[in-house]
C-alpha cells in the first residue's frame, strides 16, 4: 500500500505568480467546475503560421487597473474549444506556463481569453489542483496573502 502525500489546503481564492508572464501576483478564483485554467489577455493578437504560433497579449493583475500591467509574447501550444459561463463555445489559445502558490511551482495548461466582465483575471481549473490541493470553499487566501 503506497502512502499519499498529504495536500495543502487552499481556499476558494488564491493569489498566484505566473513568474513567465508577470511580474506582479494575480488573484485568482480557484474552480472546480472549469477543466481548464483561464487567464485574461487584454488586446490579444495571434501571429505565426503553422505549429509556430506566438500570442501577444497585456497582463493587467489588478482587478480595475492597468496597474503593473505587462506586455507579452508567448508561445501558443494548441487551442481548445470552451464552453464559457454564458453557455457559449468559444475557440481559444492554449500555453503552458508555470504557476506557484504555497512554495510549490508547477507547469499548467492556461486558456487565453477576455474576462472584462468577470470578477478575476484568472481561474485556477480543476486540472491545474487535481492531486496538489484540498480547496476549502469557505476560505479564501490560506496560501497567500492580498
Amino acid at each position: 500500500m503506497t502512502k499519499q502525500k498529504p495536500r495543502l489546503v487552499i481556499g476558494w481564492r488564491e493569489w498566484v505568480e505566473l513568474p513567465t508572464l508577470c511580474r506582479s501576483p494575480i488573484k485568482a478564483k480557484v474552480d472546480t467546475g472549469a477543466r481548464t485554467s483561464s487567464l485574461h489577455a487584454f488586446g490579444l493578437h495571434i501571429s505565426g503560421t503553422g505549429n509556430s504560433k506566438i500570442a501577444t497579449f497585456e497582463i493587467q493583475p489588478t482587478q480595475r487597473s492597468a496597474a503593473g500591467a505587462q506586455h507579452v509574447s508567448y508561445p501558443v501550444k494548441g487551442f481548445r474549444t470552451v464552453r464559457s459561463s454564458n453557455g457559449r463555445d468559444e475557440k481559444r489559445p492554449v500555453i503552458v506556463v508555470p504557476v506557484r502558490l504555497g512554495g510549490l511551482t508547477w507547469p499548467i495548461e492556461v486558456t487565453l481569453t477576455s474576462r472584462d466582465q468577470m470578477g478575476f483575471r484568472m481561474l485556477l481549473g480543476r486540472s491545474a489542483t487535481k492531486r496538489r490541493f484540498v480547496i476549502d470553499p469557505g476560505r479564501s487566501y490560506i496560501l497567500s496573502r492580498p
